[in-house]
Formats: C-alpha cells, structure tokens, sequence
C-alpha cells in the first residue's frame, strides 16, 4: 500500500540497516497495531509503502517472514 500518513506518530520498533541496502524496512508500532514501511532509496526520491495495520502477533509473523526472505 502506499504510504497513507494515516498515523500522527510511529513508533520504530524494529529496523533493517539503511546504509547497507537502498531498501530499507521498518516495523512501526502505531495505536495499538503493528505495520512495515518500507522505503525505496533507489531512484532520485526515496519512495516509501506501507503494510496494512495489523494486530501484533500477525505484524511480527510477516516481519520474520520478511526477514528470512520468505514474505511475497
């Protein structure tokens, strides 16, 4: 989904290095859900996508799953 700035604030509760990959990931924590951004470095203007809200155990499923390769 592209980024909705749905949320006023979002708390980074985990992150991939930004300095080794022009994409970055992030999993925000925002009124009790749990969400990945994701941020494209590669083209001229950092392009940023966001996950649905989801509850926090299904949040930190896709995350692992993301982490070990095996999220589409």
């Amino acid at each position: 989904m592209r980024e909705t700035r749905r949320s006023v604030r979002a708390r980074v509760v985990a992150h991939t290095c930004d300095h080794c990959s022009l994409l970055a990931y992030e999993l925000c924590a925002s009124g009790g859900v749990l969400f990945v951004r994701r941020t494209d470095r590669s083209g001229g203007r950092p392009k940023t996508r966001e996950s649905e809200r989801l509850p926090d155990a299904r949040a930190r499923r896709m995350w692992m799953d993301l982490l070990l390769g095996n999220a589409r």
